[in-house]
């Protein structure tokens, strides 16, 4: 959330005493609806605005509603203006909430950047529950994101890595120079061409970065990033009028107008490639000449069946831009968390290449196949996102009214917010939760589960809404972190330094600076290719 306290003088001046009536009455007219408590509500609230104030500056939301936590108990509400929030820090309420009241928590808050930036609410990862969603959930999941389909693009992203270690290594023998043949390299650059790419390929056909990218010049490329960047990052901000609607005139910070224009932006990009793929099956057919990609199977299924709501068009690109999206920004995130951690834990850095050469060995490239036995890469990965979730917070909006097991009531229309970073750092189910000891996940922790069934990481949200692309984000993941550790040694710039943490806000929990390493070659030249 961005900080509105340079605005909330100018509100009390200006509305405060529209705001108090209309206030006042609404809550005059509406009879309470039971007599059973709700959560606490958090001290510190404000008239009209709530705590609103508390949210902003360079405190991420995630460690002030922790901080809430510490002080009120695991679960408790806010308002964000007139919104009611529910907040759960725990993992017991968390399983309550995507278990037991699964279909109560199914919807998602209807917000400006849904509307704004998710073409009305088409794109199924931010539409409100129904048959909408359901219908583009399925046709995703069992046309791009079940393990069959998986298995059977996997060459996808294998072969995307494989170009990836090597156009890496040919920067670095085009860049060396120092005497000890060290580059420094912008990993968060280079991890986010890899994710991007792949998400591209599969999706779309596409390929924007390196020596056989889609006949774009790298300005041209760097230019669509950053439009999708600016997707991911405006769906982070805090819109006031989400929280208070009366306002919504009033585009504090310029915020929705930015929306309008990153989506106009967008929808140019993504129609161009829907137009070249219509213009390729008017010319072949059925008989399409190049691997089929998701927007292909897309055109063929909008073809026969009927989806209400949205025409065809509309559909396939909000739902191909959802998948590049949310695929290439999960798997970029965590590669850019999971590097320096290792630098900053040597010996960890250590064992995890000793492992890759136990199991490839220096004389082959690492594959797929391989990840199954490179267990303590594995517990490298899941240590990263309990430290570091993509998604820390988890939003939900309640369909219905609904009594939590610890008696609290839950109207209808009562957002919720699933604190994971808070409940993935737990000290009654994590010791020493803030250090990075991925050997837990071989010993105390082995049975944690990243799908949904252990509640003490909701990595990936929960119930019916959790995120159908967890397979291919770990796959994606394991196999680009194995094939630069195997392929690459890297230290940190600053050898007596430790690498910059520092987080910044937005949709996605990114890196908040560059990620400048040294690399250098550690296998013989034949295997780059």
């Amino acid at each position: 959330m961005d900080p509105l306290l340079q605005f909330i003088s100018t509100i009390i001046t200006c509305l405060l005493p529209l705001l108090l009536y209309v206030i006042y009455y609404h809550l005059k007219i509406s009879p309470s609806t039971t007599c059973q408590p709700t959560a606490p509500e958090a001290s510190g609230a404000w008239p009209i605005i709530g705590h609103l104030h508390l949210f902003g500056g360079n405190q991420l939301t995630q460690k002030t509603l922790g901080a809430m936590a510490d002080k009120h108990g695991p679960v408790f509400t806010i308002k964000l203006g007139s919104q009611r929030v529910l907040v759960v820090n725990s993992w017991e309420m968390a399983r309550e909430c995507f278990t037991i009241h699964d279909t109560t928590f199914s919807t998602r808050p209807t917000i400006a950047a849904s509307k704004l930036l998710g073409y009305n609410y088409a794109m199924f990862g931010f539409a409100p529950y129904g048959p909408y969603w359901r219908q583009m959930r399925k046709i995703a999941t069992i046309e791009l994101l079940s393990n069959h389909r998986l298995d059977m693009l996997k060459h996808i992203w294998a072969s995307e890595v494989e170009t990836w270690v090597r156009e890496l290594h040919n920067e670095l023998c085009l860049k060396k120079g120092n005497e000890e043949n060290r580059v420094l390299v912008d990993m968060k650059r280079w991890f986010g061409d890899l994710t991007i790419n792949i998400a591209l390929r599969m999706v779309g056909g596409k390929r924007y970065f390196g020596a056989t990218k889609s006949g774009f010049e790298e300005g041209e490329a760097r230019r669509r990033r950053q439009v999708m960047r600016d997707f991911a990052y405006l769906f982070g901000v805090f819109v006031l009028a989400d929280a208070i609607p009366i306002l919504g005139w009033w585009d504090v910070n310029g915020y929705k107008k930015a929306m309008k224009k990153t989506a106009r932006e967008l929808d140019v990009l993504v129609e161009e490639w829907l137009e070249e793929h219509k213009q390729r099956r008017k010319l072949f057919g059925d008989k399409v000449k190049e691997e089929k990609d998701f927007m292909d199977v897309m055109l063929n299924i909008l073809e026969e069946a009927k989806v209400d709501g949205f025409d065809a068009d509309t559909i396939n690109k909000a739902t191909c831009l959802n998948l590049i999206l949310a695929g290439s920004d999960t798997t970029m995130v965590t590669l850019t968390w999971a590097l320096p951690l290792l630098l900053n834990n040597p010996l960890k850095l250590k064992k995890a290449q000793e492992e890759l050469d136990l199991i490839v060995g220096r004389d082959r490239n690492v594959d797929e196949s391989d990840i199954q036995n490179l267990v303590y890469l594995q517990a490298i990965v899941k240590e990263t996102v309990r430290l570091y979730p993509p998604s820390p917070l988890v939003l939900r909006s309640s369909m219905e009214d609904c009594t939590l097991s610890s008696g609290y009531q839950v109207r209808a229309g009562t957002r919720l917010i699933v604190n994971s970073w808070k409940i993935q750092r737990d000290e009654r189910v994590w010791p020493n939760p803030g250090e990075f000891e991925p050997e837990r996940f071989l010993t105390s922790h082995k049975d944690v589960d990243l799908r949904g069934k252990s509640f003490e990481m909701v990595v990936f949200g929960g119930g019916r809404r959790s995120c159908p692309g967890v397979s291919l984000a770990l796959r994606m993941v394991h196999l680009a972190l194995a094939g630069f550790l195997h392929g690459f040694e890297v230290s940190k710039r600053w050898s007596h330094e430790q690498v910059d943490m520092t987080e910044s806000t937005g949709l996605t929990n990114l890196r908040a600076t560059p990620l400048e390493v040294f690399v250098t070659p550690r296998l013989h030249s034949k295997l780059y290719g």
